[in-house]
Formats: structure tokens, sequence, C-alpha cells
């Protein structure tokens, strides 16, 4: 059966002091009967501290992103080893501003994939069409080629350290916004995808987190869809009430 999760990315916010507070709120709320498991990914400054506060309860820690290579003269990057050292087991990869602002492609992000899994990490790959593609109808084969280019080369026993995160870009920030309806929409087809590359085991077994701007007020409707197991969630993860409020919708 596949896992409920809420994965909060905190993106490039929250000094040391900001995390522990937040943290503190988190592990005074996060019920051990909660019905989701709850992911934070602090800064990197950060992973350390997290690790540590976080030691004795149900919360677990993601990177944001993390580099390909096992180590050498990459200036500024951070390596699979170095993560795991230090007791981070999750990472996340391929996500829209990485791709968007960092110009990764496929092809890098498939790279990054099989890093982490030589690392026994779970990986939580991002993935997801803009605007104009959404326009233009194009908006299913976006998301295939991005799934294939970029996951589809791992071998079938992989699929347990994997969680997919469907971010429609165009729904983040925009002023669009995506209906639950076009979330279960995509969401079954991708579910769809997996299952004719993989078979049904991997494809029902693997948890889609949905990445569109989930706030309290939607939170429920759009996870009470059948192929929506959770969600990746922004702006709202930085407040211990609006994330809190997103995990119970679970």
């Amino acid at each position: 059966m596949r896992k409920k999760i809420v994965a909060g990315n905190w993106k490039m916010n929250k000094n040391a002091e900001q995390t522990t507070e937040l943290l503190n709120e988190l592990i005074a709320q996060v019920s051990a009967e909660a019905s989701a498991e709850v992911i934070v990914a602090p800064t990197f400054v950060n992973l350390a501290l997290a690790v540590s506060q976080l030691k004795s309860t149900n919360i677990s820690v993601a990177a944001q992103n993390m580099h390909q290579a096992q180590n050498g003269a990459y200036t500024g990057e951070i390596s699979g080893d170095m993560l795991t050292n230090i007791g981070v087991n999750t990472v996340i990869l391929g996500h829209s501003e990485r791709r968007a602002i960092f110009n990764e492609n496929d092809a890098l992000i498939a790279n990054k994939v099989d890093a982490a899994l030589s690392h026994d990490m779970t990986v939580i790959f991002c993935f997801g069409e803009e605007l104009k593609d959404r326009q233009s109808g194009n908006h299913f084969n976006i998301v295939e080629n991005q799934l294939r280019d970029g996951l589809f080369h791992i071998e079938a026993k992989n699929w347990e350290k994997i969680v997919l995160a469907y971010e429609p870009v165009w729904a983040i920030g925009t002023g669009e916004t995506a209906s639950p309806e076009q979330a279960q929409e995509m969401h079954e087809f991708i579910r769809e995808t997996v299952r004719k590359a993989f078979g049904s085991d991997i494809a029902e077994d693997v948890s889609i987190l949905y990445g569109g701007s989930v706030k309290p007020d939607n939170a429920k409707e759009i996870f009470s869809k059948p192929d929506v197991d959770g969600g990746l969630i922004g702006g709202a993860a930085l407040s211990a009430k609006d994330f809190l409020a997103i995990v119970n919708a679970i």
C-alpha cells in the first residue's frame, strides 16, 4: 500500500534560529499517529541541525538538491555521501526551479537520480508542465517525456526508493489555479504511464505528490482524489500553522 506523504520544501528560507523555531513548532504538534509521513527540506546549511533536532521524532529530513558526482572540483556543490553522512537519506531532484533557473535538463537529473540511488537515498522526483504547454494541449507529452528521460532508465527494484511529485508550473505563483479535477486527471495519467513501463504493482505502490500551490483551504479536496497521495508544499511549509493544517488534511 502506497504511503501518504506531506513534504515541505523550504527553499532558500529560514536561518538557523528560524529553522529551530519552526521545527520546534512542528515537533510539538505533529502527532505520532499522523496519517501521513512528514518530511521537511531546510536549506543545506541547516540540514545537520534539523537531523539532530528531529532525531527522536516521526518527522524526517530531505535535501533540496545534490550533485551527481561523488566528490571533486565542483565549488559550492554537495554530494550524496555528504548528505547520508549527516543522516539525510532523502533528496528532492528535478524541481521546477532547478529546471527553469539553473537550466537542469532531463539528462542531468537522470544522472542525479542514479547518484542518489547509489547511496540508497529516497528520491522525490519532480516534473511538470509550464503554462505554454498546458495552453497548447501538450501537457501530457511533456510530463511523459520528463518521466521517461529523467527516471524510467532505473531498474524496477529501485522504485521502492522513488516518490513522484507532479508540479504544474503554470499554477505556481502565476495567478492561474489548477482544480482538484485537473490534479487527479494528471496523476491518473502519471500512474498509467508508470504502469505501462513497469507494471501494475509498481504503479500502484508509488506515491504521487501534488505540488501546485497546496494551501490549507484546498488541501483536503485535492488529497481526496484517488491518485493524489499527498503534497510537496512550498510557501505554506514556512508556516507551522499552515503546514500542519495541510498535514491534517490527509
